[in-house]
């Protein structure tokens, strides 16, 4: 199993148990996520509970919260909503930090490839959902959800350069 940690703060944010999409030129890793039912299981034992003098409240209160599960499996923390310039002083902070951190070949592909996701990200701002890795490192990369036309599931946005491939 493959997991990716966010080279910033070692954060894990993804596995490769969520297939990813590479967009803008590889900058971006496009990963859909899912609402699923965490909880209450039902289990059919066969028994017929009124039978046997149950009452009806009888048993465990059990409830069935929604999640979704990557961020329910890395323990994302969501943030708030970014304005523009707040979402460009993060952006200019981000790129300098993670710039140090990647071999010379990689830092002139993100150099040239970094403005295009920005201005993409920018394009969607108002719908996003902004989210840290588990540790809540300021620096750290940021991962972004947002709901395609139609979809009731959200699609998950990561920085492909921001994270590293770690074998479990």
């Amino acid at each position: 199993m493959l997991v990716y940690q966010d080279l910033l703060s070692g954060d894990e944010l993804l596995s490769d148990s969520f297939p990813y999409k590479e967009i803008e030129n590889g900058m971006l890793w496009e990963v859909e996520g899912k609402w699923v039912a965490q909880g209450a299981v039902d289990v059919d034992i066969g028994a017929n509970p009124s039978a046997e003098g149950a009452d009806e409240d009888e048993g465990v209160d059990d409830q069935v919260v929604k999640v979704v599960d990557i961020v329910d499996t890395f323990r994302l923390q969501e943030q708030p909503s970014f304005d523009k310039k707040q979402f460009v002083t993060y952006m200019k902070r981000y790129i300098k930090n993670l710039t140090g951190k990647l071999e010379p070949e990689q830092q002139d592909l993100f150099k040239k490839h970094i403005e295009a996701a920005t201005k993409f990200l920018l394009s969607k701002l108002s719908d996003l959902q902004f989210f840290v890795g588990e540790s809540m490192h300021d620096d750290g990369s940021l991962v972004f959800a947002y709901y395609k036309e139609g979809a009731t599931d959200p699609t998950f946005i990561y920085f492909a350069y921001g994270l590293k491939e770690v074998k479990c």
